[in-house]
């Protein structure tokens, strides 16, 4: 069974930062783009960021200036750097490799973070 290994989350005071970590098998990671996407209790799941196997990167509008994502391939590690964290941002996270399988994708199991208001 594949797995991707979330780490990095817990609970922040609103304006402070985390570094969510997520690792991926290398047969997965090598040749898919992998992305970070989240679900708050009672909302759906939605994408945050995004990155190709060469580095492009797409964020939604919601995190944009303040949340960064960065692979690196030695490692067959993805890292979301958040900043300036809001309330809002209190959701499970979660890693992917979204397109895989032809879409079905392979994710973790989720991380909690939480934003202290």
């Amino acid at each position: 069974q594949v797995q991707l290994v979330e780490s990095g989350g817990g609970l922040v005071q609103a304006g402070g930062s985390l570094r969510l970590s997520c690792v991926a098998p290398g047969s997965i990671f090598s040749i898919n783009a992998m992305g970070w996407y989240r679900q708050a209790p009672g909302k759906q799941r939605e994408a945050v960021a995004t990155i190709t196997r060469g580095g492009g990167t797409d964020y939604a509008d919601s995190v944009k200036g303040r949340f960064t994502i960065s692979r690196d391939n030695a490692k067959n590690t993805v890292y979301l750097q958040m900043s300036s964290l809001r309330p809002e941002d209190t959701a499970i996270y979660y890693c992917a490799a979204p397109y895989a399988r032809l879409g079905q994708g392979y994710w973790g199991q989720g991380i909690q973070v939480t934003v202290s208001s």
